[in-house]
């Protein structure tokens, strides 16, 4: 696995007719091991850490998903709160709750990078999964609802809906979603996702969701094990 600057010729990317601009991604990937490339897996890392942090995933699925390139972006901002590591955009960690200014610039560098990968592989929405774990799950949610075309799907772990309140009017598409999250987060509570889903099944959304008892922060096996069901349905989809 090496690293990969998918994101470095984006000046002309566009993406449902619109001219793209916004910061320019790069991170880990594995490539796919049929040729060309059937679905693309997009891995958004939690707060304070960067691509490297998801990449390993690439090694669970690489046997289900062999025509899958797998990508795991850096986040663009360094971490305000840590001396190292990465921020998708500025986060109240006692609250959660996030700088929505930031929130849209993230977007901006997730939608390059999609508009990217989907030039260089001829590939499409339809074709592509989001996935993300804590903040990288915000931006998961917020991103993949937004697209003009529906994703194959999205996957947040230990995540939550960044702007309730705004969804209902910019929800964009209503691909299937899957939540998993550990049933004792000290950090993200259960609840946003137990409340994603109530906001999201309101929507119209077809949504699933996991939760790990007696589990904190962090991507449990149950929890990769319900994900990996759901990719591998979306993707025969």
């Amino acid at each position: 696995m090496g690293d990969t600057q998918l994101s470095e010729n984006l000046a002309g990317s566009k993406l449902s007719g619109k001219k793209l601009s916004g910061p320019k991604l790069s991170g880990p990937m594995s490539a796919p091991k049929k040729r060309p490339p059937e679905h693309i897996i997009v891995l958004l890392h939690g707060y304070g850490a960067d691509g490297n942090d998801l990449i390993g995933l690439a090694g669970q699925w690489r046997p289900l998903f062999p025509g899958a390139l797998i990508v795991s972006p850096h986040a663009p901002e360094p971490c305000d709160q840590a001396p190292m590591g990465r921020q998708w955009f500025a986060l109240d960690l006692v609250s959660m709750a996030p700088d929505l200014a930031g929130v849209q610039r993230a977007k901006a560098a997730a939608d390059l990078l999609l508009a990217d990968l989907w030039g260089q592989t001829g590939l499409a929405a339809k074709h592509t999964v989001l996935i993300g774990f804590s903040q990288g799950a915000m931006l998961a949610l917020h991103v993949g609802l937004r697209q003009s075309e529906p994703l194959a799907g999205i996957v947040a772990f230990s995540g939550l809906i960044a702007d309730s309140d705004l969804l209902e009017k910019q929800i964009a598409s209503k691909p299937p979603v899957c939540l998993a999250h550990g049933e004792l987060d000290p950090v993200v509570p259960v609840e946003g996702s137990r409340a994603a889903a109530r906001v999201l099944e309101k929507l119209g959304v077809e949504t699933r969701l996991h939760i790990s008892p007696g589990q904190g922060h962090t991507i449990t096996r149950e929890g990769l094990e319900f994900a990996t069901t759901f990719m591998g349905e979306v993707f025969e989809a």
